[in-house]
């Protein structure tokens, strides 16, 4: 699953011992909502949309695993019962633009931010988002227990495992580059919980299978997400 700004597709993907193949079985569009001068992700509509094409997957023969791209930066946030905590923001919420600046005026000068992480400016970056979050909707990471990106949430819809994926986690501008892992020093100094940020994996790790329940309900089989 190939998720853009403003479309995406389900590509099925074969090997016939010498070549890669790869068809695409479903396109959709990505149509975020302004709600109240707030901008969203409908996320909820493009996990519907990965069932779609789990359900044509199926109809071309099936496949052995699900594999799943996104852009960067954004994240889902969830609860100690693994539900969503409000809704996803998109990554062009006009209120990144002042919580970035705030960040770099009081918390931490971009230099530094860019020796430690390696990320140039963005207001969209990661740690900017979460600055927002802090300055103006602390509750909801109070409410909080797992930051998951995009595709890491999806991963997390399709299989009940809570994991991070090194490729995003590196997007955010919380990763210390050097030790590859979590900033924890510039977390501290974000002022957010720790505990909402889970171990990072390598990209190509097996995240788990299918749950039961979705297996159940599109009636197809429990592959292994990667």
């Amino acid at each position: 699953f190939d998720f853009g700004a403003s479309s995406g597709r389900a590509m099925l993907g074969s090997f016939d011992g010498e070549k890669v193949s790869v068809k695409e079985i479903h396109r959709f569009s990505n149509d975020p909502e302004m709600i109240n001068g707030l901008y969203y992700w409908d996320i909820v509509r493009l996990f519907h949309e990965i069932k779609t094409g789990l359900l044509k997957a199926k109809e071309y023969g099936g496949y052995e695993s699900i594999g799943i791209d996104t852009w960067g930066v954004d994240f889902g946030l969830l609860d100690s019962k693994g539900r969503l905590v409000g809704n996803v923001y998109h990554y062009r919420d006009a209120r990144n633009e002042i919580a970035a600046q705030d960040f770099l005026a009081h918390i931490m000068p971009m230099e530094e931010l860019y020796r430690r992480t390696g990320i140039q400016y963005a207001p969209f970056n990661t740690v900017f988002q979460l600055h927002a979050l802090k300055t103006q909707q602390p509750y909801l990471l109070e409410n909080a227990e797992h930051l998951l990106f995009l595709p890491d949430l999806f991963d997390y819809f399709l299989t009940g495992k809570i994991h991070t994926d090194y490729s995003e986690a590196s997007t955010s501008g919380l990763l210390d580059v050097r030790a590859k892992d979590w900033d924890w020093d510039l977390i501290d100094r974000l002022g957010v919980p720790r505990r909402i940020f889970s171990k990072i994996s390598p990209s190509g790790e097996v995240v788990g299978a299918l749950e039961q329940d979705l297996c159940d309900e599109l009636m197809i089989d429990p592959v292994k997400v990667i």
